[in-house]
């Protein structure tokens, strides 16, 4: 049990494993790929290389995770958007299942113009309908809807905290979107004691840009903010940090060091 480090982003299909070997070389044991523009691993056409990602990914006990696309709300007012959004989200844990991910991470849904309880209750519903897909298909993959920057879109802690209890999903956390949720406010001590209940945790973290209304965007991870946020996690967990920085990789092993010396 420890904390373990990895970027957002394993590259094209045809760089996947040498792009792994190599993150393995710089002490990283994580990566999430990053499906957010869309599902880019096909199966049918690249099964040599969901082969070969699962076996590096098995062999060396690699945590893989997904994020899903962008263009998911499960609180839309529009019934076929929310199919649409399941859809994308099972197409994740499917193509994930092959390549042994462990977790798809997404985006849940906005509030719109329906208020807060409401949004959340539309969007458990809509988890536990993929999650009991997920069971049909006997897949062992779990989701994770995502802790997020902007005021107006669901996903501050407590929903999130809620939703893993009352639905039995994962959650990812992202430390850097809470930091801009709270406009600067929340430390990552205040952070941590809302999680300190659970012995695993898929997280998020980079440098962050906000205003008034949450984050704006990500930014290089300063150096000063890994060390105030290792300070405070516990180092006898299971906690996965991807980072999301322009420059994932480097600010993996920046973290990483800085945690070794920690």
């Amino acid at each position: 049990m420890s904390i373990i480090f990895g970027p957002a982003g394993l590259g094209k299909v045809s760089e996947a494993v040498s792009n792994l070997q190599e993150y393995k070389k710089k002490g990283l044991r994580a990566c999430e790929i990053a499906f957010t523009y869309g599902i880019y691993i096909k199966e049918g056409k690249d099964d040599k290389e969901i082969k070969e990602i699962r076996t590096f990914v098995e062999d060396n006990k690699f945590k893989l995770s997904i994020h899903a696309p962008y263009f998911i709300n499960l609180n839309s007012a529009e019934k076929i958007k929310i199919e649409e959004s399941k859809k994308r989200i099972l197409d994740c844990c499917k193509i994930g299942e092959l390549l042994g991910a462990y977790i798809v991470v997404f985006h849940a849904g906005f509030y719109g113009k329906i208020d807060k309880e409401k949004s959340y209750e539309n969007i458990k519903k809509a988890i536990l309908e993929i999650r009991e897909e997920i069971k049909k298909n006997k897949w062992k993959i779990k989701i994770a809807p995502e802790t997020m920057g902007k005021i107006n879109v669901f996903g501050t802690i407590d929903e999130i905290k809620k939703l893993r209890k009352e639905t039995g999903c994962e959650m990812c956390v992202d430390f850097a979107h809470l930091y801009a949720r709270s406009v600067g406010k929340m430390s990552y001590e205040e952070m941590y004691k809302e999680l300190s209940e659970f012995d695993e945790l898929h997280c998020h973290f980079s440098g962050i840009v906000f205003g008034d209304k949450g984050e704006k965007n990500h930014k290089i991870t300063d150096s000063e903010e890994i060390k105030k946020l290792l300070s405070v996690l516990p180092k006898n967990k299971e906690i996965v940090i991807i980072n999301e920085s322009p420059y994932p990789v480097e600010d993996s092993v920046k973290s990483l060091k800085i945690f070794e010396k920690l």
